[in-house]
């Protein structure tokens, strides 16, 4: 492992810290549910990163469930915070389309 990747490796630990202590530190003063589902889609961005990082130093053995070469785990993990944001975005459109009628 080189100096960049390490590099790499402690500033997406290290920001990704960051992103989701603040979320959760928000999770406990709100009780919107666009905004619960943006911090979880936040967490879940935290946890394909650990996961990410737990492949690179080969810690994680997730290729019981997969498809061809790649883990089902890792395609979940990719996806999922989309899944979030899209629908705390679905929320706001909703939202805002029921309240300008």
């Amino acid at each position: 492992m080189d100096t960049g990747q390490i590099i790499q490796i402690t500033s997406r630990l290290a920001l990704g810290t960051l992103a989701a202590f603040f979320s959760i530190m928000l999770w406990a003063k709100t009780r919107d549910v666009a905004w619960m589902l943006m911090i979880i889609g936040v967490i879940a961005v935290y946890v394909q990163t650990v996961y990410e990082i737990l492949g690179v130093f080969g810690i994680s053995s997730a290729y019981i469930f997969a498809i061809d070469s790649v883990s089902l785990i890792s395609i979940v993990l990719v996806n999922l915070p989309m899944v979030f944001f899209i629908a705390a975005f679905a929320v706001m459109v909703v939202r805002k389309s029921r309240s300008v009628s």
